[in-house]
């Protein structure tokens, strides 16, 4: 996985753990509720790029 995202998509995959993890050293329950946020928010970008490529007839 890491091998398809490029330096810049590592860079930010870092950054975003970063966040996360300043965010739960205030306050853990907040930092679970971020990344519930941030994980949806992926799982729901991957549909609609994969469903955008499928209807195009490229996957």
């Amino acid at each position: 996985m890491l091998k398809n995202l490029g330096p810049q998509g590592i860079a930010g995959l870092l950054i975003v753990l970063a966040g996360v993890a300043l965010i739960a050293y205030q306050n853990l329950l907040i930092a679970a509720g971020m990344a519930l946020v941030l994980a949806g928010l992926g799982i729901l970008v991957k549909a609609l790029i994969s469903g955008m490529l499928q209807s195009f007839g490229m996957f």
